[in-house]
């Protein structure tokens, strides 16, 4: 019981040829540069466009083999799509958008109705039941048209870039809301993301896609201990913390601490963004209240920037520019320090 999918798809200069199986339970996050294929593979899996060769079969149910000619239509497979601009009917409330799906799928109108208000209370949106699309936050519509992708209790859950749109302070908490859906949810999740936050924190397995072939896939920390791409290697520099906020300050397994900003107490992720990373030779005054000794363990020059990569209490990657790596004359075993400001991280849930 899984779904498995072999794509092949030729669409102007994209040759997309993807092999994927997902199980039960499982959430594959499919990420990659723009004009990889990731939107028109999950496009393909929705039944949106056709498949030129291949199959894709849901629980052993086939729903596209064009040798043949089957090609399920999309509102007849058992999937739910949620989009990064959410596509809600401007015209209908939230209620209605909800209920839609199920419309579409043969419920009658009140029962449809009464099913999209309960999936609405799940997600915390029940007073929002009357309002139209334009009354919504960014969240509240992210949040509606999940549900409407769950309301027909689908056996796969197809979410591109579902949370692209939204802000940063507005992410976190979407994000933090998506993973315990998602964690309710017991059939097969794909999820494409340009994000490495997004599938760190809420896909079990990452599938790199390039030129419309998979180039990587594995665990995340799989991926990033042996990047096998230039993409891959900035998708995973991202330094990701994790541990327990006391007191604004971010506490890992290891004892090092970070001062975050206006985060509460629990367990947390810190993301650092190797721009942010601050390298000097001593530890300078200033107003960065995160501050570490580390060691050089090496360096990756891309352009008129390089990658550092530090070494100590806090393993971090700092980018900075080739001037400054000249100018500060950096090479590996060279002990430094490290500051971040702490309204430079972001913080999630």
């Amino acid at each position: 019981m899984s779904l498995v999918a072999d794509v092949v798809v030729r669409r102007g200069s994209l040759d997309l040829r993807v092999a994927l199986r997902v199980e039960p339970g499982e959430t594959v996050a499919v990420v990659g540069p723009n004009g990889a294929g990731k939107s028109t593979f999950l496009r393909c899996l929705a039944g949106l466009l056709p498949i030129d060769e291949g199959e894709i079969a849901v629980d052993g149910k086939v729903l596209d083999d064009p040798t043949l000619g089957v090609c399920v239509a999309p509102e007849r497979r058992p999937m739910g799509v949620v989009f990064q601009d959410h596509l809600l009917f401007p015209h209908l409330t939230a209620l209605d958008n909800v209920a839609f799906g199920l419309r579409g799928r043969g419920a009658r109108r009140r029962e449809a109705r009464v099913a999209a208000a309960g999936w609405l209370e799940r997600l915390g949106l029940g007073t929002c039941a009357a309002s139209v699309p334009s009354a919504l936050s960014g969240g509240q519509a992210q949040r509606v048209a999940l549900a409407r992708a769950l309301a027909t209790e689908p056996r796969v859950l197809l979410l591109d870039e579902p949370l692209a749109a939204l802000d940063a302070s507005t992410r976190v908490a979407v994000r933090a809301e998506l993973r315990r859906h998602l964690a309710s949810f017991d059939g097969m999740r794909v999820l494409v993301t340009h994000d490495p936050v997004d599938a760190y924190a809420l896909a079990d397995r990452v599938v790199v896609l390039e030129a419309g072939r998979v180039v990587q896939e594995g665990a995340l920390s799989e991926v990033a201990a042996t990047p096998r791409s230039r993409f891959v290697a900035d998708l995973v520099g991202v330094n990701l913390v994790e541990g327990v906020v006391v007191d604004g300050v971010l506490i890992t397994e290891s004892g090092a601490r970070v001062v975050i900003a206006d985060a509460g107490d629990g367990p947390a992720l810190a993301v650092i963004r190797p721009h942010s990373v601050v390298v000097s030779r001593r530890a300078e005054e200033g107003s960065a209240r995160n501050r570490w000794a580390t060691t050089v363990a090496g360096i990756d020059r891309r352009g008129d920037r390089a990658r550092v990569v530090l070494e100590g209490e806090l393993p971090l990657v700092a980018e900075i520019t080739v001037e400054s790596l000249e100018q500060l004359g950096l090479r590996p075993g060279d002990e430094v320090h490290a500051a971040v400001k702490a309204t430079d991280i972001e913080v999630d849930r």
